[in-house]
Formats: structure tokens, C-alpha cells, sequence
């Protein structure tokens, strides 16, 4: 399998941060002009997250959430490349991973189903912990 091969997921993931990143500003934009609110009333604080009804706040909590257990996955999709062990079962679950996670955050920024996001981000951090326990037991153990 060609080493490059899990950069796929991992461009994945980057290009699902930027739809969450411009999704969550057009949520707070139209939210902020529909409010007529100025950007001096916004300078203090978290002033617009205690103003913000769940349909904006969530793509904002959704964003942050993307730079928690995807900044592990970005470590060992590099530490797998770096040290040449991608394989289809990493590319697999990194795959797993994303379609998961692409699931997590479009509930997570629609309508919120918290039980079913739970799941979702359930399972897509287990593919991640999958990746990182079978990559440590082969670094400590060898193949």
C-alpha cells in the first residue's frame, strides 16, 4: 500500500474543519446582523456565547471540538507516514474515523441529537484509539 494513502483521511478531516469554520461564521454573522448587534457589544468576554441561541452556539462548540481528538489523529497519520507503516488496516480506521466524524459534526451543528452525537463520536474516537494502541504495540513490540 502506497504510504500516501492516509493522507486521504487526514485531508479529510482538515477540509471537514473548514466546513464547520465557515459554517459557524455564517450562523454567527446572520445571528449578529439579525440581532443588530455591534462588534463593541461583542469585545467583552464570551458576550456572544451567552447570547447565542444552540443554533449558533453549536457550530462554534463543534469547531472547538475538532481540535481535540483530530489533533491526535493528525499525530499518528504522521508518525504512521514518517515511519512507514500505513497499511490498509490504519487506512481503514483512519476512514472509519472521518465518516464519523463528518457524522458527529453534522449532527452536532443541525439538529443536535445528543444520544446519536454521542455514539458517533463514540465510535470515531475509538477507530483513533485503535490507530494509536495497535501503532505503540508495534513500536514497543515490533509486528
Amino acid at each position: 500500500m502506497a504510504q500516501e494513502a492516509i493522507f486521504s483521511p487526514f485531508f479529510a478531516t482538515v477540509f471537514l474543519t473548514l466546513i464547520v469554520w465557515v459554517y459557524m461564521y455564517i450562523r454567527r454573522i446572520s445571528f449578529i446582523k439579525s440581532r443588530k448587534i455591534s462588534p463593541e457589544d461583542l469585545a467583552v468576554g464570551s458576550t456572544l456565547a451567552q447570547i447565542s441561541p444552540a443554533n449558533v452556539s453549536n457550530p462554534s462548540d463543534n469547531f472547538k471540538n475538532l481540535f481535540e481528538i483530530p489533533v491526535l489523529f493528525y499525530a499518528l497519520v504522521l508518525y504512521l507516514f514518517i515511519t512507514k507503516q500505513v497499511d490498509a488496516v490504519y487506512v481503514n480506521a483512519a476512514w472509519v474515523f472521518v465518516v464519523f466524524r463528518v457524522l458527529h459534526s453534522a449532527v452536532h451543528c443541525t439538529f443536535n441529537l445528543i444520544m446519536l452525537r454521542f455514539y458517533l463520536y463514540l465510535f470515531a474516537t475509538l477507530a483513533v484509539w485503535f490507530i494509536a494502541i495497535r501503532a505503540a504495540f508495534i513500536h514497543f513490540f515490533g509486528t
